[in-house]
């Protein structure tokens, strides 16, 4: 297991919440339902052993779909006071792929299937080049967003304002379609690692459901389950 520690990395890029240049980190809940806690103890044990199990098999994924990518994998926690429950998967300075996990994430999964699902699901968010592919989606919104400002005659703030709506509508076109591919290649990942991801996709029982709001970053929960079912039955 490598890189467990404090999440030091700057300009953020959460679960496909991206918006090119600097991408802030996307909460997985706004407002989570009450539950069960596990003991810090516990919570610590269950996801070292996760990450020993899943981080090679993410890996061995990146590799065998990806050429010229950064396939190592580096796992943190996110251990700033105050944090909701949230994963996210971002990329340093450097380039190298990072996932984090809050200590309030670690400490509500209810076992092992869960966390396991969700960091198959945050490598997938690599592996299928989740950030850049938003990124550039954001920055042909803005061009597009420019373009017809200028032809309506809009000038100053009011074409930077329009500048930057096209770059979120862009951000955002395939936002939901990028969730339900990393929740289907995360089945994959949690399945060869050993764990259930039927089980581990219970997690979107408990959390809000975002529903299916136009530009929303995410998609409905049982849409989300639907794709995790349906992929491991053809596992």
């Amino acid at each position: 297991m490598r890189g467990i520690g404090l999440l030091v990395v700057l300009g953020l890029a959460g679960c496909v919440e991206v918006v090119a240049p600097a991408p802030a980190p996307q909460q997985r809940a706004q407002a989570p339902a009450p539950v069960t806690r596990l003991n810090a103890d516990t919570a610590a044990r269950n996801f070292a052993t996760v990450v020993s199990r899943v981080e090679p098999v993410a890996e061995a994924e990146c590799r065998a779909r990806t050429s010229n990518t950064d396939c190592n994998l580096q796992i943190v926690v996110d251990d700033r006071a105050g944090e909701p429950p949230n994963a996210y998967q971002t990329l340093d300075k450097q380039g190298r792929p990072i996932i984090a996990f809050t200590l309030a994430l670690i400490a509500e999964a209810q076992n092992q299937d869960e966390l396991a699902f969700i960091l198959g699901h945050e490598a997938s968010h690599h592996i299928e080049g989740h950030i850049p592919r938003g990124q550039q989606s954001a920055q042909t919104g803005a061009v597009l967003g420019t373009l017809l400002g200028a032809a309506l005659g809009i000038e100053g703030q009011g074409l930077e304002t329009v500048q930057q709506i096209g770059a979120t509508v862009g951000g955002r076109r395939f936002s939901k379609d990028y969730e339900l591919e990393a929740d289907s290649l995360g089945t994959v990942i949690a399945y060869k690692a050993g764990y259930d991801p039927v089980r581990g996709a219970q997690y979107f029982a408990r959390i809000p459901d975002p529903g299916n709001r136009f530009l929303g970053s995410h998609p409905p929960n049982a849409a989300r389950i639907d794709t995790v079912r349906r992929t491991a039955a053809g596992l």
